[in-house]
């Protein structure tokens, strides 16, 4: 679900379920599986009901299935930590980010090799989105620009700068021609994709807005501040359709809110969100109340 960072040490194998029900729960033993990179994983996203890819500080894309804990195959061609997954859910294509400033196209069932390269950025590509039916990709960079490909030429067909936009995440909204984009200077802005052009820009946040995401029906957009000591470090839900005013916020982590996604539907009666936090946590949230509903902490031993 996007970025995870902790300071735990790397052999801990225990954690702490707790919710707002209960004060205090049994520790709970976890199932470790074998390593899929050889340094510290960076990004992941779901590709599949039973698959996920992962990129890492080695420069590596791996797919896994994360039910076995099986890496089921590597895919290698960045000359640098890879920084960010995209892909569309079900289907076999797949991007990769990376501080090289290139991002690569891998295809679960072909070559070894990228099936298709998108050079453009002058800094490393913080952002990724493709379309639903996968034929365009934007792109964000720390350059403060936004590209547009088309993927299967590998062309850009639109490029645009925005000062002091230094880009943290990219999200397309399903059945839509929109991105989500968070940024640097506290801004979130929703990106028409047909002339590049900023379509909306929601109040600006205290904190770096530092990842986004959007519900499946494309009304919602969730967004996560960075902070410390427990300001900022929330996550806020917006309606993308009056655009305008918070709709409520998910407030308890104590650091930095490093990612946010709805999870999926089915999962509950009501609709969640979950956040991830370098305080060690990740929490689950009901999306409308804001009711905390699962909290699993992350103990070293």
């Amino acid at each position: 679900m996007g970025k995870f960072q902790s300071k735990v040490k790397r052999n801990s194998s225990k954690y702490r379920a707790d919710s707002h029900a209960e004060e205090s729960a049994p520790v709970q033993t976890i199932q470790q599986y074998s390593r899929a990179h050889n340094d510290a994983v960076t990004y992941i996203a779901a590709l599949k009901s039973d698959l996920c890819v992962s990129g890492g500080k080695d420069k590596a894309v791996v797919v896994s299935n994360w039910r076995t804990g099986t890496a089921l195959k590597r895919f290698v061609g960045h000359d640098r930590e890879v920084s960010k997954i995209s892909c569309v859910f079900g289907s076999n294509r797949f991007f990769s980010a990376s501080r090289d400033k290139s991002v690569l196209m891998w295809d679960l069932h072909g070559k070894a090799g990228s099936a298709q390269k998108f050079n453009g950025h002058q800094l490393i590509v913080t952002g990724l989105a493709v379309s639903p039916d996968c034929t365009e990709l934007v792109t964000g960079s720390r350059d403060n620009t936004l590209c547009k490909w088309d993927v299967e030429s590998g062309q850009s067909s639109l490029k645009t700068a925005v000062s002091r936009n230094l880009v943290t995440h990219l999200c397309w909204v399903p059945g839509e021609s929109y991105v989500v984009q968070t940024s640097e200077d506290k801004t979130t802005r929703v990106w028409d994709t047909r002339d590049l052009q900023v379509a909306h820009t929601f109040p600006l946040k205290q904190y770096i807005q530092m990842h986004c995401d959007v519900s499946e029906d494309g009304r919602y957009c969730v967004t996560s501040s960075n902070g410390f000591g427990g300001q900022g470090c929330e996550a806020t839900l917006w309606d993308l359709r009056q655009t305008k005013d918070i709709v409520c916020e998910y407030k308890g982590h104590l650091q930095s809110t490093a990612s946010c996604v709805f999870l999926p539907k089915g999962m509950s009666d009501t609709p969640l969100v979950a956040t991830t936090s370098h305080d060690c946590t990740v929490k689950v949230w009901e999306r409308d109340t804001a009711a905390l509903v699962l909290c699993v902490a992350m103990v070293p031993e």
